[in-house]
């Protein structure tokens, strides 16, 4: 069993510029239009209730946050450190045109020239699966991530859905990783994808 047993704030950064210079440690990118359930899932996955914060007004946060994370497996008690990166929520509406402008410049440059980065998670609310903006980043991330980078998709909230509507789900989208953060379903299979992941990034090098 894979657990999180060290997080940690260490900064924000208004764009790549002013990002912690940790070229040795991979980073976990977080990313998800406003008010999918991104902060909850931080805290779920970390088991730090207070880690990332739950805003009540969607779209409030610009900077990009970074967390040090300690990952350990449990059968053999390794460890293994990395970086989860809560890129703040996209496409909202009530943002001013000019600050909605800077930040997707930064956001971009983050995303494409960030080299750091080793695994893009693109969260999807699982009752709007099908929205054009949720598109549009997955076919940004699959134009502008190299091939030792990882895309992962999750649906949040999963708890909302009945069974058959969950079964339809699975079917329409046969990769995706379906979580409630609120019922803990799902994180034991996100933490262990991440953890293989970072294991095997470890063995390359």
């Amino acid at each position: 069993m894979i657990d999180i047993v060290d997080a940690k704030f260490v900064t924000s950064a208004p764009n790549i510029k002013a990002a912690p210079d940790t070229i040795e440690q991979d980073e976990i990118v977080f990313m998800a239009r406003s008010n999918v359930g991104k902060s909850s899932l931080l805290n779920a996955l970390t088991n730090h209730k207070g880690l990332a914060k739950v805003s009540s007004t969607p779209g409030k946060t610009r900077l990009i946050n970074y967390f040090d994370v300690t990952f350990m497996d449990r059968e053999n008690s390794e460890k293994k450190l990395a970086k989860f990166v809560d890129l703040p929520g996209f496409g909202y509406a009530k943002v001013s045109k000019s600050i909605k402008s800077d930040w997707e410049k930064n956001l971009t440059d983050y995303i494409s020239k960030r080299a750091q980065i080793k695994v893009f998670i693109h969260l999807v609310d699982c009752r709007h699966p099908f929205l054009e903006i949720d598109k549009s980043v997955s076919d940004f991330l699959l134009e502008n991530s190299n091939e030792s980078q990882y895309i992962l998709q999750i649906f949040t909230k999963i708890d909302k859905l009945n069974q058959k509507e969950q079964n339809a789900l699975r079917k329409e989208f046969p990769h995706a990783i379906m979580v409630s953060s609120s019922k803990k379903k799902g994180l034991p299979k996100v933490l262990k994808i991440i953890y293989d992941i970072l294991e095997e990034n470890n063995d390359e090098n």
